[in-house]
């Protein structure tokens, strides 16, 4: 018999539980990088720019933000199942029309509602796994849990380009309706409510309705803004665009209100009290870095493999995908510690030093590497996320109230997704910076009186040997300025893996202020 507020004496086995809830998420997290793969073919078959079909990953994106702060309440409001499968039945009907869409209009429009959809789907599966499953369990739940999360984002540019490259762009979309319903059709039988929720709803339903429509509003303004300013910054050039500063000004405004605001609220949106509890609050501090780095580094290294290394999309994530298979592995070693009592905060520790240290491996690369040589650093940057994601996922909940866990996985999604832009924000804008600087830097070096300049630009000219001088010289000159960008843009890649590592290392301290994380037979540690 379950205690704590679990579901008492379930139908079925927490494990079908587990897996049938994390189908569902795992084909919502991959809608998130699945689609940056099909962008020139989307574009090319809708009539539209590559810079306009971009709104097919912007609109998606702004409406997950909005979606996830607003799960915990939407869930204690409707029930948890309730919710959980009306998210599953929009997300499933949505990537249905987007895959059917004639005109990009359409198409971001139905993204629109994908990513309301799948918004709550992460909040609702953590939330179900912490109350289907006891403390000392949960571990390995949270295990389940995390293959969605770190692994879909690996595999989705590899398996968005094959099915682009041998089908369609529309089949990265189709894809999701027969797993959607499959999820729809398990989730109404295994998944139930625990009974302190079904408790809660019954006082709500006891009292008038009332909505928060002053919190809704601003978080969804704010979040909104928020999210289109960390997309289309880099693109719109930051603060010299009107446009990004009007909604910089709108985000903060809208933020800065909606936080005074649900903060006084008795009834919250959402509830930001519970950063008052020092596990949770450091917790999420250290996963919104965590992804920051994560994110981005799925990201850059791409970037770099085709930019600067000549590989294809297909290629690029070849050299991706074999992380999430390493990590598929680890994620129930992980589970296992946990269940027999390690200290969650150790685990933490280890993940953000192999982050670091993978990070600063990294750095070191050069262009003449092989893709093996390229695989392992990968692999191990993301065994450190997983070595971290299962126990901060663990620590987080241990002292949140149980009528409080609908609320605690909405912020702890939100914090970890704004985490993964905001990461993916400043690391696309400090590379190009950063390419500028080694550019002027080594330019400056590129003079006349350089001797090793003027042999390779003698080399690149052919001066020396047959032929127009004048148009020689002007050859080289083209070949050595491509040659300083070259290695400029190299050294600013090198510059992000080495901040990676040093965000890795700086969250370390916060991880000691936690209070003591180990789930002790069904019952929380001791303070």
């Amino acid at each position: 018999m379950a205690t704590d507020g679990l579901l008492d004496g379930p139908r079925f086995n927490p494990w079908v539980i587990a897996l049938t809830v994390t189908l569902a998420t795992f084909m919502e997290v991959l809608d998130t990088s699945i689609a940056n793969v099909a962008l020139k073919h989307i574009s090319g078959s809708l009539a539209a720019s590559e810079d306009e079909s971009t709104w097919v990953l912007t609109s998606y994106l702004v409406a997950n933000a909005i979606a996830l702060p607003l799960s915990g309440w939407l869930s204690t409001l409707l029930g948890r199942k309730r919710f959980y499968m009306m998210c599953v039945a929009l997300f499933t009907l949505s990537s249905a029309l987007c895959g059917m869409a004639t005109t990009l209009g359409q198409l971001v429009f139905f993204r629109v509602l994908q990513g309301i959809g799948g918004g709550g789907l992460q909040p609702s599966e953590q939330a179900i796994l912490v109350d289907t499953f006891p403390p000392a369990k949960r571990g390995m739940a949270m295990a389940v849990y995390g293959m969605a999360i770190l692994v879909a984002p690996i595999l989705g540019p590899t398996l968005g380009g094959w099915i682009t490259d041998n089908y369609s762009w529309r089949w990265i979309f189709y894809i999701n309706v027969p797993v959607g319903c499959f999820s729809l059709f398990l989730s109404n039988i295994v998944v139930e409510d625990p009974p302190y929720l079904k408790a809660q709803r019954a006082v709500l339903r006891g009292k008038p309705f009332r909505i928060d429509y002053i919190g809704l509003g601003l978080l969804a303004l704010g979040l909104g803004a928020l999210e289109v300013v960390f997309d289309k910054g880099q693109q719109e050039d930051w603060f010299g665009s009107r446009f990004i500063v009007v909604l910089t000004i709108t985000a903060v405004v809208s933020l800065g209100a909606a936080i005074v605001w649900e903060l006084l609220h008795p009834q919250p949106i959402l509830n930001l009290r519970l950063l008052k509890d020092r596990n949770f609050l450091f917790c999420a501090i250290v996963i919104f870095c965590a992804f920051g780095v994560l994110y981005g580094s799925t990201v850059l290294l791409p970037q770099m493999l085709q930019t600067l290394m000549g590989y294809s999309a297909t290629m690029a994530g070849m050299v991706m995908s074999p992380a999430g298979f390493f990590t598929i592995l680890e994620m129930p070693i992980i589970g296992i510690l946990l269940g027999r009592r390690v200290d969650a905060r150790w685990l933490i520790v280890a993940g953000l030093m192999v982050v670091a240290t993978a990070s600063f491996w990294m750095s070191t690369l050069t262009l003449q590497v092989s893709a093996s040589q390229l695989i392992w650093p990968r692999i191990v940057q993301t065994l450190g996320a997983g070595l971290l994601w299962v126990p901060i996922n663990t620590a987080a909940y241990l002292y949140i109230p149980r009528e409080q866990t609908n609320n605690a996985s909405g912020l702890f999604n939100l914090i970890r997704n704004e985490g993964s832009s905001i990461g993916v924000a400043v690391v696309t804008t400090l590379l190009q910076r950063r390419a500028q600087f080694h550019q002027t830097w080594m330019a400056g070096h590129v003079t006349p009186l350089h001797p090793q300049a003027t042999s390779i630009l003698q080399q690149m000219s052919g001066i020396g040997g047959p032929g127009d001088v004048v148009s020689g010289m002007q050859q080289g000159l083209a070949r050595l300025y491509g040659l300083v960008q070259r290695e400029a843009l190299t050294l600013a890649y090198l510059d992000m893996f080495r901040l990676f590592a040093f965000a890795s290392l700086l969250v370390i301290p916060l991880v000691f202020l936690m209070r003591r994380s180990v789930a002790k037979g069904g019952e929380l540690a001791a303070h």
